[in-house]
């Protein structure tokens, strides 16, 4: 009997749950389906919101990337004139090369070189070009200072030019001799020619070297014979950079001679001065004493007028006591008319 009434109360039970399952599944189904939405609906507009402002940071960087790409043509064109002015003026510097290879273009371009510096750091008075000697021979330069300063040019470019782009030791070697042959040769011409005191220079001369390298490799090669030579000779070699130097203590030597000059004609103006005021001091003197005479001879004077004047009152009082007391009576012939 239990047996039966619990196999019923399951069967009841089971039924009810039969009933209720449906419902129960459709109302977690429906909230399922709201929360999946809901969840969904967010993640929509999540998504929206990342494409948003993904789609924004991609406009900037297009945006951005248009105007680098318009800054980078920009630039290559600015690079683009640049190559093409590098490219002119390389053009330039090989023809002005092929220019200089004649030694007299070279040394033509040298003494161009040496006027510019003379003309931009000196008084035209203080510098000449192409002094002639009475030997005959001309420098291209004298700088005037208490005496003669001489100053020549020279170009050697030929053997310099072997030695530096040479890549064989022994050939380079032989380039370097031949160089050095060159150096030795324009001292000794300096040396001999342009350094004449007797003609009013000082007992030294300066070699322009326009190039600047040359000028290096003669101070500083790898003995120093050459410039030991040059200083020997009593040639002391110049670039453009040390010459500008060189001028500077000129000018400056230069004022102090004129100030020199100023201060001597001071003193001989002071002198001149001091010898007319001496002549000065002597008439003065001289009007002085003069003065002096005068005014001693107006005091005598003075004196004497003083005494004169005495005498001429007591004349006058003695006058005075000689007279009558009553005047004289008129003749009777002037009583009768």
């Amino acid at each position: 009997m239990i047996v039966g009434l619990l196999i019923v109360l399951v069967l009841a039970a089971l039924a009810a749950a039969a009933v209720l399952l449906p419902r129960l599944l459709r109302t977690e189904l429906a909230t399922l389906r709201q929360e999946n939405a809901r969840q969904l609906s967010e993640r929509n507009a999540e998504i929206d919101r990342r494409l948003a402002e993904a789609t924004e940071t991609l406009d900037r960087r297009l945006a951005s990337s248009g105007q680098t790409a318009t800054q980078i043509h920009e630039r290559l064109g600015e690079v683009t004139k640049a190559t093409e002015t590098m490219i002119a003026r390389a053009q330039d510097l090989a023809r002005l090369e092929q220019a200089l290879r004649p030694p007299k273009a070279r040394g033509g371009f040298g003494e161009l070189l040496l006027e510019n510096l003379l003309r931009d750091r000196l008084p035209p008075e203080s510098y000449a070009m192409q002094h002639t000697f009475a030997t005959g021979d001309r420098v291209d330069a004298v700088i005037r200072v208490d005496r003669l300063v001489p100053v020549d040019s020279k170009f050697p470019l030929d053997n310099f030019e072997h030695m530096v782009s040479e890549e064989d030791d022994a050939q380079r070697q032989l380039y370097e001799k031949a160089f050095a042959r060159d150096v030795k040769k324009h001292i000794d011409d300096i040396s001999a020619k342009y350094i004449l005191p007797a003609e009013g220079t000082y007992d030294f001369a300066l070699m322009y070297l326009p190039a600047e390298a040359i000028y290096y490799e003669l101070v500083s090669g790898k003995t120093g014979q050459l410039l030991a030579y040059a200083h020997e000779r009593r040639v002391f070699p110049v670039s453009a950079t040390t010459f500008t130097a060189y001028l500077q203590v000129i000018v400056m030597g230069l004022k102090g001679l004129q100030i020199e000059e100023t201060a001597h004609e001071v003193m001989a103006y002071c002198a001149a001065l001091q010898k007319d005021f001496g002549k000065f001091r002597e008439d003065f003197e001289l009007v002085g004493t003069h003065l002096s005479r005068a005014q001693s001879k107006y005091a005598e004077a003075d004196k004497r007028l003083d005494r004169f004047e005495t005498r001429l009152e007591r004349a006058a009082d003695l006058e005075v006591e000689a007279a009558p007391a009553e005047p004289p009576a008129l003749p009777r012939a002037l009583d009768a008319a």
